[in-house]
């Protein structure tokens, strides 16, 4: 059974947008005891807290929810140890795994992905369109961008199934509560992907191709001796949270948006009578209801922040789909409007020294996702025999566990 204090924070995962207008309204920061963080929740502040870098450390930004049990214990030693990553690292060590992401990442690489993306998404609404309805997390949401990131990578397309898999599992792992014999489980699946990934960089130093995978190995551990121990750990713990950034969060965002579409009728209408309205609908869709809800910082000397005295220590949770719906910033913050001005200046992807490298990719997939299903599947609505959508208690990849339809 989740504790107490965890049904609480469940609670205010699932639907976290009360909270933040209470927070917007309040004087100075607010602080949130089920998180146990100062709750950083206007556009302005939270701008402010994404630029101090140095102000605001990463180093904790990923802290899990879960302590983990014995039986979880013993088995994630027989994988690979975590190291910082360009999330949960400042200064110096953010920027050498950063500079490695950005060439990766660049518009020119994302250009050359966007015909594979383009064939996927139609393969897999081809896939399901003669079924006349489905549950497209799983037909459709969580494979389009495992595929994506697996060839941005460098992974055989048979092993994406089984890395996309071992993704979530770390997920639930660190951030669900799951009984003991469960923990050791999915501790098992994180293990074996960190074995899969090992093996590809092992691979890629051997033999580098034209990939991420081997820009990696090039970039953190240069040379061309043999990886070494420590190497491989921290190429691991870096290409696992790159390969898990890059399929989780782009699929909740395209899970998230087709929901959001698919409630509002005359919107998605609206969309397959214009498809000129699509690249308005990405944004729109990111701001309104974002994939990364917030990120934690901790201070690195005393501070103040919106009036609020911090101590050198203090944890803030830098909340992105609050200054997502700031009044002050956005007109009817609160509706889902694909007529709105597009307007990239939202913070579903972040600000400053760690706004999210692969930004332009994910607006990419969702932009063909939102093309192929227009055109393809114009009928497609809610199934209304199914349960109503509800979301995962999460705030790092908020989309529907299941999204039902039928056309």
């Amino acid at each position: 059974m989740p504790s107490h204090d965890q049904a609480r924070r469940d609670e205010l995962y699932l639907d976290p947008y009360p909270l933040y207008a209470r927070a917007r309204r309040a004087a100075g920061l607010t602080y949130v005891p089920e998180f146990d963080a100062w709750l950083v929740a206007r556009d302005q502040d939270v701008r402010e807290v994404l630029v101090r870098a140095e102000d605001f450390s990463s180093a904790g930004s990923l802290l899990p929810d879960i302590a983990l049990s014995d039986a979880a214990l013993g088995v994630l030693p027989r994988g690979f140890a975590p190291r910082e990553t360009v999330v949960t690292s400042d200064g110096a060590e953010h920027r050498r795994h950063r500079g490695v992401l950005n060439r990766g990442l660049s518009a020119a690489r994302v250009a050359a992905l966007l015909p594979y993306a383009r064939e996927c998404a139609s393969e897999l609404v081809e896939g399901i369109a003669a079924d006349g309805s489905a549950e497209l997390m799983e037909a459709y949401a969580r494979r389009l961008p495992g595929r994506v990131v697996g060839r941005l990578i460098g992974l055989d397309p048979a092993d994406v199934p089984a890395a996309v898999h071992g993704g979530y599992r770390a997920d639930e792992l660190l951030f669900r509560p799951l009984p003991p014999k469960d923990q050791a489980a999915a501790a098992e699946d994180v293990v074996a992907l960190q074995h899969l990934l090992d093996g590809y960089l092992r691979d890629r130093r051997a033999s580098p191709r034209d990939d991420l995978c081997s820009a990696r190995v090039a970039a953190l551990a240069p040379g061309d001796a043999e990886l070494t121990l420590d190497e491989r750990h921290e190429l691991v713990a870096s290409l696992q949270n790159l390969l898990i950034a890059g399929f989780l969060t782009t699929s909740a965002l395209i899970g998230t948006t087709l929901l959001h579409l698919l409630r509002d009728r005359p919107q998605w209408e609206m969309l397959c009578a214009d498809p000129a309205l699509i690249p308005a609908a990405v944004e729109e869709a990111a701001r309104y209801d974002t994939a990364v809800q917030a990120f934690r910082r901790t201070t690195t000397r005393p501070v103040t922040l919106a009036g609020t005295k911090l101590p050198a220590g203090a944890t803030v949770l830098v909340a992105y789909g609050s200054a997502n719906r700031d009044e002050d910033r956005y007109e009817r913050a609160d509706r889902f409007d694909i007529s709105r001005p597009e307007d990239r200046r939202h913070l579903s992807f972040g600000h400053g020294p760690h706004g999210c490298p692969g930004s332009q990719l994910a607006r990419e997939q969702l932009r063909i996702t939102l093309e192929v299903f227009t055109r393809r599947l114009p009928g497609l609505r809610l199934d209304p025999d199914a349960p109503p959508p509800a979301m995962r208690p999460t705030l790092i990849h908020r989309s529907p566990r299941a999204l039902h339809t039928t056309w």
